[in-house]
């Protein structure tokens, strides 16, 4: 039990880690961050007139309270005293706060305009949170992967492995970052897989829910070259805090340069459906798939953990009898445990069925091919 609370402890510092680092603390400031985006930008300077007009409401206010208290105390000879409502003061005390909050009101509202305001883009991309990634599908360029954490799990876990290198973006590295154009008006659609996430980056002012079932929309056009960090601010799992977002904004060449790349690295990656594999190949994408998708619930080495069980001496896992059972577990799902038909491949399903059917512990010899998961799906 104390190990698990320590694994626990080590988890909610790392989180915390992650989201300190995220503001600018590092550099002793508290403020906002930078904004990169115009409405960003009137996000921060709405931010300060509010702070400036609660300020002097604090000053005035404290201010004739602690003078009445002073001048007015019985010490100085003064009494109380009796009296009843007064009309004059009534309507004072609330027509001013009234005329305040309309003050407050009027550009606060024009933020919010602007900032819902997805219209005229020049470009959508469809966002899609799992537990515990990002799925980006560039619906004008015909781009689509997924974005993960690239820190080992066996950093931030703390479960022995090697010490992790904390730099100034510990835990807000991804493996494929998402690119836009600089200056272009990028509408995000919002949905979620299984539970609710929220795409965030300060730098755009921009946070919206991802929710199961439901497509939500939001923009930003950043102004700025460079390369802007986020999270997902949506208490989505055990492992909430490590699903990071990474926006690279770069030039219209630079852009064009990348979404080449990426149409060549789909099409080399696209797996032959009527391929037949053989154990060690299988057995080693399986190992990929598994620690990219799996390994955050049930672990590297299959022990599990938590409210996910073990797959090391499972019986479903290590059970001959139990195949189909364990086709159908990762296809729909269970529980706390998602459904992986629509995130991975045909052969990658196969890939990391088989994986786990034979790793560790586990000498099912049972060696899956992607038309076995492909007639499993009807």
């Amino acid at each position: 039990m104390g190990t698990l609370m320590k694994n626990r402890v080590s988890r909610s510092l790392a989180g915390l880690s992650a989201a300190v680092s995220l503001s600018a603390f590092a550099d002793y400031q508290l403020n906002l961050q930078t904004p990169v985006t115009k409405v960003a930008q009137d996000v921060y300077d709405l931010h300060t007139l509010l702070l400036y007009i609660c300020g002097g409401i604090f000053v005035v206010v404290f201010g004739v309270m602690f003078y009445s208290i002073f001048k007015h105390r019985k010490a100085a000879g003064h009494k109380a005293v009796n009296f009843h409502e007064s009309t004059t003061v009534e309507l004072i005390w609330t027509i001013i706060p009234a005329l305040i909050l309309v003050a407050m009101a009027w550009p606060a509202t024009r933020v919010v305009l602007e900032q819902k305001d997805t219209s005229g883009a020049d470009m959508t991309i469809k966002v899609t949170g799992y537990q515990w990634k990002w799925g980006y599908d560039y619906l004008d360029e015909g781009v689509s992967f997924h974005s993960r954490l690239v820190t080992p799990q066996v950093q931030y876990e703390n479960f022995g492995g090697e010490k992790p290198v904390r730099n100034e973006n510990y835990l807000l590295e991804v493996d494929n970052p998402v690119v836009v154009p600089v200056g272009k008006r990028v509408r995000l659609l919002l949905t979620a897989n299984d539970v609710i996430h929220a795409w965030w980056v300060p730098a755009f002012s921009v946070k919206q829910d991802a929710i199961p079932g439901f497509i939500r929309d939001t923009w930003f056009k950043a102004d700025k070259e460079g390369v802007y960090r986020g999270q997902c601010v949506e208490l989505c799992g055990k492992d909430h805090g490590f699903m990071p977002i990474v926006v690279h904004v770069v030039s219209d060449e630079k852009y064009k340069v990348w979404v080449d790349e990426q149409k060549k690295k789909m099409a080399a990656n696209q797996d032959d459906p009527n391929k037949v594999w053989t154990m060690p190949d299988m057995m080693a994408r399986g190992q990929k798939v598994y620690e990219a998708n799996c390994a955050v619930c049930h672990k590297s080495d299959g022990k599990g953990q938590g409210a996910f069980p073990a797959l090391d001496g499972s019986k479903m896992a290590s059970d001959k009898a139990q195949k189909a059972d364990h086709i159908a577990m990762v296809l729909v799902g269970k529980n706390a445990m998602p459904s992986w038909s629509k995130t991975l491949s045909d052969t990658e399903l196969a890939a990391v069925i088989t994986y786990e059917r034979n790793a560790w512990g586990n000498k099912t010899g049972d060696l899956l091919q992607p038309a076995e998961i492909k007639a499993a799906r009807k």
